[in-house]
């Protein structure tokens, strides 16, 4: 399976935000997410093979991305309350 590509979204959000992101080390994750001051490494987010915002975006549009953030906000939306846990990370900078 090809390399995840990070897209310049998924940058600005995290640069916002006080992160920096670089290819994922672990092969199953898309990206790993540091602190952009210290440089610690605070998780590794994004199931590699799954699509994302950006990436539907380049693929299908924007209308079609923005139902798609809609539906994985709803499925996810236990994960994505917990500041700075994996799920909020992964809906901050992949969604």
């Amino acid at each position: 399976m090809p390399r995840y590509t990070i897209r310049r979204y998924t940058y600005n959000k995290a640069k916002r935000l006080g992160l920096s992101v670089k290819p994922s080390t672990n092969k199953t994750k898309k990206i790993d997410v540091y602190n952009e001051t210290t440089g610690e490494k605070i998780a590794s987010v994004g199931a590699n093979g799954m699509n994302d915002y950006p990436t539907y975006i380049q693929k299908r549009g924007p209308k079609y991305a923005k139902t798609r953030r809609r539906l994985y906000r709803i499925r996810h939306e236990k994960d994505r309350q917990v500041k700075m846990s994996n799920g909020w990370l992964s809906d901050k900078l992949l969604w």
